[in-house]
């Protein structure tokens, strides 16, 4: 009586990953069930990243495709054990190499599905630095897509500042000088100063 429902063909259910917004509810589903704060971080990243590339005057499809690359970006990250990323940033140097994989990780769960394709390379590189200091491939300045430096910006300002314990006691001045403490070296500096501005438009 079960053999119908054991024995489908693939072409069965091509239609569940057909759409990148089927492919985005699937993957912010299980990043839920692994870890709440992970699942947040990432809303609040692709919220932030969405709303400096409209700021940016980037155009309506690339607009879309950054926000659905924040809420991918940490994919990889599902691989990780939970006590790892419960001790980020704390982590040994043997953990650190071992979460440096997250990107590439992500980026390959993605790598087959054609309506993909777009974003991959800013999950991939979105921990890449604009003084070439990043990983996974050491890509500097423009070399960087832009919607990875985007994401770059916004992930740091979520995780760094935005969930501080201190952040609602911070004033704008301060939350500038955090960010600027990174433009040039860690991120694009135009993609810098129009992130402050949609923050405070």
């Amino acid at each position: 009586m079960y053999t119908s429902s054991l024995f489908q063909s693939p072409e069965t259910f091509s239609s569940v990953r057909d759409t990148l917004e089927d492919i985005t509810l699937h993957f912010t589903y299980l990043m839920r069930l692994k870890s709440q704060a992970l699942y947040e971080h990432s809303v609040r990243v692709a919220n932030f990243a969405g709303a400096a590339a409209l700021h940016m005057h980037l155009p309506a499809n690339e607009v879309s495709l950054i926000h659905y690359a924040g809420l991918l970006h940490d994919i990889g990250l599902l691989t990780m054990p939970n006590r790892l990323l419960d001790r980020v940033p704390n982590l040994s140097t043997r953990e650190h190499q071992l979460y440096k994989k997250h990107p590439d990780l992500g980026a390959n769960m993605l790598e087959t599905n054609p309506a993909c394709q777009d974003l991959i390379p800013y999950i991939r590189f979105h921990h890449e630095r604009w003084d070439g200091a990043g990983y996974p491939k050491h890509l500097r300045s423009v070399n960087i897509p832009l919607g990875a430096r985007i994401l770059a910006v916004a992930a740091y300002y979520d995780s760094t500042i935005y969930s501080a314990p201190d952040f609602p006691q911070k004033t704008k001045s301060e939350v500038t000088q955090a960010l600027f403490s990174g433009s040039g070296t860690l991120f694009d500096p135009e993609v810098t100063i129009s992130f402050l501005n949609m923050l405070y438009r």
